[in-house]
């Protein structure tokens, strides 16, 4: 538990022109992760008596994944939330993005939430220049298609955009698909023009970019339970003064608190505008699919770290 800072004063430099920092996400202004990137950015103004101003870049404003990374390594990012792409940085995050890794969400939260979790923050600093502040919960990734799928048979032919992460694209040509890597911006665009078939993300991330309009089926893979990481470019938090990182690390605390109370119920209501919407709503049973990974599982834990993988599948119930 963070330090409060009631009290603290921020001495002169709360006098003088806030500090201007930049956040960035790839999510639409409707979507969760804005609405607790907002609550983040004014828990840093409210904590830092003003001295301290984040500002907010939706939908990709400045870059994608990959870019937002890349700009708090050399600083021209402050902040940013991402999901998965961390794994092309440091290899361990390759371990978490492995479908049917965590068996449900409890056993996430157990990792993230953990020692094994706050190591894994540590060492992110030590190995990218980037400073992991909190991991967030997002619901389960599912799969939406334009072809009625109910096992891997089904995938056969289908093209599904992935993110571009190994663990992704290999673990969906195991399940029989035909995998195609792309940011997200282009996607609803990409499922409009046949481009691809189909993709797979939390619900209330399908939903707020209204990837449901142009997708028929939601089909209940529960395949990821996945997380979105909250960053910070240590050359921004170094300019900080100490009161200033102080009130950075309790906002971010509070705000991964903000971001996981709402979070399964704007699932819940994602999930009905979608089936009133048109949407069909398709239960599976996973384990073909489960069992479809477990070589690519066994070989990528190998090569990105077999004993996180282990220590995670050691806390299965």
């Amino acid at each position: 538990m963070m330090v409060a800072l009631a009290g603290c004063s921020f001495g002169e430099g709360a006098e003088d022109e806030p500090k201007l920092l930049r956040l960035g996400h790839i999510q639409s202004e409707s979507n969760a992760w804005h609405q607790a990137s907002v609550e983040f950015a004014h828990l840093v103004h409210e904590k830092t008596d003003g001295s301290v101003k984040v500002e907010v870049y939706p939908s990709s404003t400045l870059g994608a994944d990959r870019d937002l990374v890349e700009g708090m390594q050399i600083g021209s990012v402050d902040f940013a939330l991402v999901a998965g792409v961390m794994s092309n940085f440091y290899d361990p995050y390759a371990v978490l993005e492995l479908p049917y890794l965590f068996e449900n969400l409890d056993h996430l939260e157990d990792f993230l939430y953990g020692e094994d979790g706050k190591r894994l923050q540590e060492d992110t600093l030590e190995a990218t220049g980037v400073r992991g502040l909190e991991f967030w919960l997002r619901g389960a990734r599912q799969l939406t298609t334009n072809r009625l799928v109910e096992s891997p048979a089904d995938l056969r032919g289908v093209k599904i955009r992935v993110p571009n992460i190994e663990a992704s694209v290999d673990g969906w040509q195991a399940m029989g698909a035909s995998p195609t890597p792309m940011n997200f911006g282009e996607v609803y665009s990409s499922l409009q023009t046949g481009v691809i078939d189909a993709q797979e993300n939390p619900i209330e991330f399908t939903a707020s970019a209204r990837i449901h309009e142009v997708q028929d089926y939601l089909v209940m893979t529960d395949h990821v339970f996945g997380y979105v990481q909250l960053l910070m470019s240590d050359l921004t938090f170094e300019e900080l003064t100490e009161l200033e990182q102080q009130a950075v690390l309790e906002a971010a605390e509070e705000a991964r608190i903000f971001q996981n109370e709402i979070v399964a119920t704007q699932e819940e209501n994602a999930l009905q505008m979608m089936l009133d919407e048109g949407v069909e709503q398709i239960e599976v049973d996973q384990e073909p699919f489960r069992e479809a990974v477990q070589d690519v599982n066994e070989r990528l834990a190998d090569k990105y770290g077999r004993e996180l993988y282990d220590t995670i599948q050691g806390m299965r119930e």
